[in-house]
């Protein structure tokens, strides 16, 4: 009886420990990049608030919680997350060193990394429209530079 009472005792121990390594390989299928901590992560209102307060040459270290709007359709190396009040943050990926799933427009996203506001130049953004599969005639629509929101990620987790 003892010896059944061991295997049985080892036998639990196995099937956590091959649970837990499912548990934590499929959350890691879901992060791109750095890891991203879902502590202290902030709104897509909030996110907004804190553009609010930025100057052009400030950058300030953040994560928020976003609606994907548009992935870049070539290679999955930028995202359009939603802001509040129909702005948008423009996400791209520390040092071009990950990408993500081409597929994740719609999903909900923690971003963490770096948020700024630039001015985007008309080339840039007919570079972006071409990434996303605009015709030409949507591209010569673009005819002025724009303020916009931008966000270096170092890490994306997308959520279920």
């Amino acid at each position: 009886m003892k010896g059944f009472n061991i295997l049985l005792v080892f036998l639990l121990m196995g099937f956590c420990v091959f649970a837990q390594e499912k548990a934590s390989k499929s959350d890691k299928a879901n992060v791109f990049g750095a890891w991203v901590d879902e502590t202290n992560v902030g709104t897509s209102n909030d996110m907004m608030s804190l553009y609010d307060g930025l100057s052009a040459n400030d950058t300030l270290t953040t994560k928020f919680v976003g609606k994907v709007k548009e992935v870049c359709q070539a290679k999955g190396c930028w995202m359009k997350v939603e802001l509040s009040n129909g702005n948008e943050a423009m996400v791209r990926f520390k040092d071009y060193g990950f990408f993500v799933p081409r597929d994740i427009a719609g999903k909900n996203v923690v971003v963490d990394g770096l948020a700024f506001v630039e001015e985007m130049s008309v080339e840039e953004q007919k570079h972006y429209a071409k990434d996303a599969g605009a015709n030409e005639e949507e591209l010569s629509k673009i005819t002025t530079p724009k303020k916009t929101y931008g966000f270096e990620a170092s890490g994306v987790l997308i959520k279920n």
